[in-house]
């Protein structure tokens, strides 16, 4: 692997953002195209930021070098920021959601993208294993401590998917995943792979006003995060082997004293 010149790599990075903030919109992207010349992991996400500034088509998912990244970098503080200052309550309503409908107890969870666990301390009473799975090893750790998986795993979602062959799952949770995936089916097909017939698949997505989605099935949104068409999740849901069973609208989040709009989805694998 070739040896990334971090100084100019820092440079041609902090010159993006500067051209991107100033507004000067052609030159921020010829800046970020000589991040990514430099970094073609994309470690720093210069391609979900070209596609935010509505140039080029959108990338079938964040680079892997960057969530991981990101998550790295944000571990420590990452309980406080999401739920704290960015209002973020989506793991309990996913426990709610299950509730009202009557689903569960389960007996083996797969909570996708478990980050430091919150999914996993909202559902843990209802739930007899859980296995975890995170591509940020510094936000399975603080999982770990936390005690409260069977299994935990540091791996990339997709790969895992493929590759896994414990027992399958009857329960699936990925709670605020898709904002780093744009296409989707590989993730459902993979969920849809490792789960029992009748389980229950449980996600949230943010999405943005038909008029801005403008007939695109995804699109990165302001914030370097994927939103998605409630019609194209419905359509990959219905062509891996799942029927909806409720789409709920919800606020995932704050961003910059603005809410989020996005779905909380409960689907069923069928036979």
């Amino acid at each position: 692997m070739a040896k990334i010149d971090e100084e100019a790599l820092a440079e041609a990075y902090n010159r993006a953002l500067a051209l991107e903030k100033s507004g000067d919109i052609d030159a921020a992207v010829k800046a970020y195209e000589e991040v990514l010349a430099i970094d073609p992991d994309d470690h720093g996400g210069a391609s979900v930021r070209i596609a935010a500034l509505g140039r080029g088509e959108a990338p079938p998912k964040a680079p892997d070098a960057y969530v991981e990244t990101l998550f790295d970098q944000h571990a420590d503080a990452f309980e406080d920021i999401l739920v704290e200052q960015l209002g973020y309550t989506v793991p309990m309503m996913v426990r709610q959601r299950l509730q009202t409908l009557g689903l569960g107890p389960f007996k083996r969870l797969l909570d996708l993208g478990c980050g430091t666990g919150l999914t996993g301390g909202a559902l843990r009473d209802v739930v007899d294993d859980m296995t975890g799975i995170d591509i940020s090893e510094k936000m399975v750790e603080i999982a770990h401590e936390k005690d409260l998986y069977e299994t935990l795993y540091v791996a990339e979602l997709e790969d895992f998917l493929e590759d896994n062959d414990d027992e399958p799952f009857d329960l699936v949770t990925a709670t605020d995943v898709l904002p780093y995936l744009g296409a989707l089916e590989p993730l459902f097909f993979g969920a849809a792979e490792n789960m029992t017939d009748g389980g229950i698949f449980v996600f949230s997505s943010e999405t943005r006003p038909e008029d801005v989605m403008a007939g695109r099935p995804f699109m990165v949104g302001p914030h370097q995060r994927f939103v998605h068409a409630e019609a194209y999740v419905r359509e990959r849901l219905a062509a891996t082997g799942f029927e909806v069973v409720e789409i709920t609208d919800i606020n995932v989040r704050m961003q910059d004293g603005e809410p989020s709009p996005g779905h909380l989805v409960v689907a069923k694998k069928t036979k």
